[in-house]
């Protein structure tokens, strides 16, 4: 019988092994970690050099985009998407909003001693798939291991490039009065597909993340050859403020309409029980527009073209307002202030 080599390493075991602390040793093992697992899903061009960081082709012309993002969503995998490609997904998005395509990203992981390879794994292959459907690449990366108890698992960091022509783009600073105000699709799918699991609710029509990635939305948005003034993925807090961002970037109150904002029943009635609003649960796959009226029509007509706006709808129009307050006009015919999120609605969603 032959002897083993005495560098044979054997195989990560991807179905019952678990992270240790030499995981992020930067020895041996580290090493078969990032070639057994992270470079065989991820792999390309760049990622294969092998190097401390990536060198990278010169973009195409016009200016760079950079974006960083941190991921600690509790649970890791939920009905629609996990941690794995929601630090995808929003990294491009934070991108692509910015009007730029986005071209690279650099990703860091945090594991936690014990974590299952299997989830691991299954963490990275989601990673790697939507890249590849959001067409940018994963091209350098960072692995750390810290004790059990000393994390929760796994947090990834993200840092995304674009780049985005010259010329005017799309700004928080640049909703004028007049403007519409679009949203491409139903609020608070991925806040309350995290709060039903987390919470083990059930509910007769089962909630499913939105997580996406837009850039594809808003290459259709662009094609249109409207001015997308601005753009924004309403993450963290939500349509409201989202909403009041923009309104103190631009110096411009907002008018929006109950009616008209597009809520999943499912959705709703989940809010209602848990006593929510939907205006402030968090999204990963929807889009808002403020652009000029002569141009809400079209831009409007592409969003409920493209199969990621289906749903999408005119909410409201920009005012001129001192103060810079967003009001809405509720469904029994009020008025009343849509404000800033205060505290922490749904800690550790995205």
């Amino acid at each position: 019988m032959n002897k083993p080599r005495k560098d044979y390493v054997r195989p990560l075991d991807l179905k019952h092994g678990r992270v240790d602390m030499t995981h992020g040793s930067g020895g041996r093992a580290m090493a078969q970690l990032i070639e057994e697992l992270f470079a065989r899903h991820l792999d390309n061009e760049w990622l294969r050099q092998g190097n401390d960081g990536a060198t990278l082709p010169a973009p195409p012309p016009g200016r760079l985009v950079m974006s960083c993002d941190g991921h600690v969503v509790s649970p890791l995998f939920f009905p629609g998407g996990d941690i794995g490609c929601l630090s995808i997904h929003g990294t491009v998005n934070d991108v692509a909003v910015m009007g730029a395509t986005p071209l690279w990203i650099a990703a860091g992981f945090i594991l936690e001693e014990g974590f299952p390879l299997a989830d691991l794994a299954r963490i990275v292959e989601s990673m790697a798939k939507a890249a590849r459907e959001a067409g940018v690449a994963v091209v350098t990366g960072d692995t750390k291991v810290v004790e059990q108890g000393k994390a929760d698992g796994v947090f990834i960091s993200t840092t995304g490039v674009g780049v985005v022509p010259e010329g005017p783009r799309p700004s928080g600073d640049r909703a004028r009065p007049g403007d519409a105000i679009l949203v491409s699709g139903s609020l608070g799918d991925h806040g309350m597909a995290i709060m039903a699991t987390r919470e083990h609710l059930g509910f007769d029509s089962p909630i499913v993340s939105d997580t996406a990635a837009l850039n594809g939305l808003i290459a259709a948005l662009s094609a249109t050859g409207a001015d997308l003034k601005v753009l924004r993925d309403p993450t963290r807090g939500g349509l409201a403020t989202t909403l009041n961002e923009i309104a103190r970037q631009s110096g411009v109150g907002m008018m929006i309409e109950e009616a008209a904002i597009p809520v999943k029943p499912p959705v709703a009635a989940a809010c209602e029980f848990l006593g929510l609003d939907p205006l402030y649960v968090a999204n990963e796959g929807k889009l808002v527009a403020i652009v000029a009226e002569a141009d809400a029509g079209r831009v409007l007509a592409a969003m409920r073209a493209h199969p990621l706006g289906t749903e999408a709808a005119r909410i409201g129009t920009v005012t001129e307002d001192d103060h810079h307050f967003v009001q809405m006009t509720t469904g029994f015919g009020g008025r009343r202030i849509v404000d800033w999120l205060t505290g922490e609605q749904l800690p550790r969603i995205c």
